[in-house]
């Protein structure tokens, strides 16, 4: 059983998420939060596998309150949540950590799903996405970045850096096990090694340095 916490600003919102999330029966949410200070006692409290985290809220925002849910030990996955299409706030807290994002609008059952693939350990990014995600970096990015996610590539072996580029293109490990011609464990296990090899939090921190480093 997965626990959920759920942190929005808006009570509707709130009721809206726990009534799809607990029809599903692996899910449950063990508590809800209408801030982001709030956020970290009830992490604290609850102990959640999952935080479903609102980007914008009045005291403390979803991007400082990631931040201080992922330094947290232990750490649960966090998802943000917007209503806004990859903005700047979404694109601080990948960075910062969030396993991934979802839109307000999201049907139920992809939310469903998202919650599930979050708590796998995967991250939840569509290969459409994770092209505009690098994209914005690339837009942002400099020579001094190139070099130090070169500095990084260094101590990956070669089937590691093929397993990194298919996941900088947003691929799932049983995805990128077609394509590599490897179990989906071993793909798993190469997908470990990458984020301590390359001191990344998840998937989405991966794609970014395969992309500062020019391989995607």
């Amino acid at each position: 059983m997965t626990r959920v916490l759920i942190v929005d600003d808006e009570a509707l919102v709130r009721a809206g998420l726990r009534m799809i999330l607990s029809a599903a029966d692996d899910l449950e949410v063990v508590a809800e939060a209408e801030d982001g200070a709030d956020a970290i006692d009830a992490v604290r409290a609850h102990r959640p596998d999952v935080v479903l985290m609102d980007i914008r809220m009045p005291r403390l925002d979803g991007l400082r309150a990631t931040q201080q849910v992922l330094e947290l030990d232990p750490a649960p996955r966090v998802v943000v949540l917007t209503t806004f299409d990859l903005d700047d706030y979404v694109f601080r807290a990948l960075e910062a950590g969030a396993s991934g994002f979802l839109l307000k609008d999201t049907p139920p059952r992809d939310l469903v799903r998202a919650v599930q693939v979050v708590a796998a350990g995967e991250a939840m990014l569509s290969p459409t996405v994770t092209r505009r995600l690098i994209g914005h970096f690339s837009d942002s990015g400099s020579s001094s970045r190139q070099r130090t996610a070169l500095d990084r590539l260094g101590a990956l072996t070669a089937r590691e850096r093929e397993v990194l580029v298919a996941v900088a293109r947003g691929l799932s490990n049983a995805e990128v096990g077609r394509e590599l011609f490897m179990s989906e464990a071993t793909v798993k296990a190469h997908v470990s090694r990458l984020l301590t090899k390359l001191d990344a939090t998840n998937r989405v921190q991966v794609a970014i340095v395969a992309h500062d480093a020019g391989l995607v």
